[in-house]
């Protein structure tokens, strides 16, 4: 039994991929909770879709994959808020309209004969492939989410349940959504060099969702986010180990079987 528990931790490549999933938990599962309340989730998956496009063209030309990322991110918001001021597209159309256009553009730029053979990774992620820099990258973020949250938590509490007092209580909802906004951003940017732009989404918005069926405060919320988080990253570890599956794939289904466990578990238990 010690030895089936310990064995993928021997090597390196187990340790690292368990120390950055944890980081991400840590910073996925406290901000995923305000991505669910605010009602971003659908927004957080269509931005890290946009960003296919950027990463490609980074790999195509060798540059790091955050300035190609980011680059798309910051184009895709731009065309959403464009498309969005017209009054007969609407919002939510506008976000569909822009992540298929860029989703479309990446898969094309993906066809070229340069793109490199690795090309999956962007897609679905590498987590037991990543480098001293991501690793700084989502320790930076973790600590940058346990700094800024809790100083801009009120703001964010006001918004999120009383936006039309907002300005009253001295709250400013354009700036509370760009900071949130921005947060989320820089999010994807850093968790999608493990996980990919198909799978960065399970991380922030699942163990928030999760969370939120078991618990009615916030700060519960966030902490259990965050153990949801850790613990389904590290026994979609196990399950690639020892079922030979991709890591990737493997962290977002624990992500989402443990949801529909929770989900199952708590609506028994309020019927009866």
């Amino acid at each position: 039994m010690w030895h089936a528990l310990t064995e993928p931790w021997r090597s390196g490549i187990g340790v690292r991929a368990l120390l950055e999933l944890g980081l991400l938990g840590i910073s996925g599962g406290a901000l995923g909770c305000w991505i669910v309340l605010y009602g971003l989730s659908y927004s957080a998956e269509s931005f890290a879709h946009a960003m296919l496009p950027g990463l490609v063209v980074s790999s195509l030309v060798g540059i790091p994959l955050g300035l190609g990322g980011g680059a798309a991110l910051l184009a895709a918001a731009a065309a959403t808020a464009g498309a969005a001021r017209t009054p007969v597209i609407g919002r939510d159309a506008a976000v569909a309209i822009v992540v298929t256009g860029f989703s479309g553009l990446g898969a094309l730029l993906a066809l070229s004969p340069a793109t490199p053979a690795r090309l999956g990774d962007l897609l679905f992620g590498d987590v037991l492939g990543v480098s001293n820099g991501d690793l700084a990258a989502a320790c930076a973020l973790a600590l940058a989410a346990l700094t800024v949250l809790p100083l801009v938590h009120r703001r964010l509490l006001v918004v999120a349940f009383d936006r039309s007092s907002a300005r009253s209580l001295g709250v400013a909802p354009a700036r509370t959504d760009a900071l949130l906004l921005g947060m989320l951003a820089l999010a994807l940017l850093v968790a999608v060099q493990g996980l990919g732009t198909l799978l960065v989404v399970a991380i922030l918005v699942a163990p928030a969702a999760t969370a939120r069926l078991v618990t009615r405060r916030l700060p519960t919320m966030m902490a259990v986010g965050v153990l949801v988080a850790v613990g389904s990253g590290t026994a979609g570890l196990y399950l690639s180990y020892y079922a030979g599956t991709a890591a990737g794939a493997s962290i977002a289904g624990v992500l989402v079987l443990v949801h529909l466990a929770v989900l199952i578990v708590s609506r028994t238990l309020g019927r009866a």
